[in-house]
């Protein structure tokens, strides 16, 4: 990813939080065959305050990136959209699109089947905690016997990053009232609706002027 030093992320507390709230993620390895990527769920190690990650992949997943061999690019995406043109008023201007990103590369390690399982049931525990009967992995009518089975068809891995390329561009180049008016274009009603973007950018916007408070 081509960093800007105006949209470049750097704050841990930051990129733990983007972590955290968009835990689908991209994985990336180079092979000999050549590019492989597959998709799955990622969260933050909580025995670690940095950007240590646990996740698992379905096997033969873990035959095809060479897990644990060679280095992995996780690729997590937060809120993006579209920016209409129309928004920056009566000057010269293209759409752009506005976006969170952040690239966590290194080469993980492989979990044992403990290991593999505590993070597994953390994953159904995370995502399960908004049900209203939340179904959780070692309660009936699951058993140890199909959870074992489940763990053997799975891989576990934790990766701490030795390469973290994060960029945050929510129109940090304009004016704050520019902004203002892109915030107010994204929780409107028109087809580029896009509440989490305009959130992720007001959260930006208070950033930028507590930063020029304080200069």
């Amino acid at each position: 990813m081509r960093q800007n030093p105006s949209f470049a992320m750097t704050d841990v507390a930051e990129l733990r939080r983007l972590v955290d709230l968009n835990p689908w993620a991209t994985l990336v390895s180079h092979t000999d065959e050549g590019l492989v990527a597959s998709h799955y769920v990622v969260l933050l190690d909580e025995d670690h305050d940095d950007l240590t990650i646990v996740g698992h992949v379905g096997k033969p997943d873990d035959l095809i990136h060479g897990l644990g061999e060679r280095e992995l690019l996780v690729v997590i995406q937060g809120p993006h959209g579209y920016v209409s043109p129309g928004w920056y008023g009566d000057v010269p201007s293209v759409p752009t699109w506005n976006f969170t990103a952040v690239h966590l590369a290194g080469v993980p390690e492989i979990l044992d089947a403990d290991e593999n399982l505590r993070v597994l049931d953390r994953l159904v525990a995370r995502f399960e905690a908004g049900m209203p009967e939340p179904r959780l992995m070692w309660e009936r009518p699951n058993d140890v016997a199909f959870i074992e089975r489940l763990e053997r068809g799975t891989v576990g891995f934790r990766l701490t990053p030795t390469r973290v390329a994060a960029k945050r561009k929510l129109s940090q180049n304009k004016p704050v009232d520019v902004v203002q008016t892109v915030i107010d274009g994204l929780r409107g009603e028109g087809a580029h609706r896009n509440p989490a973007l305009a959130a992720e950018m007001e959260r930006a916007l208070r950033t930028r002027a507590e930063a020029g408070a304080t200069a």
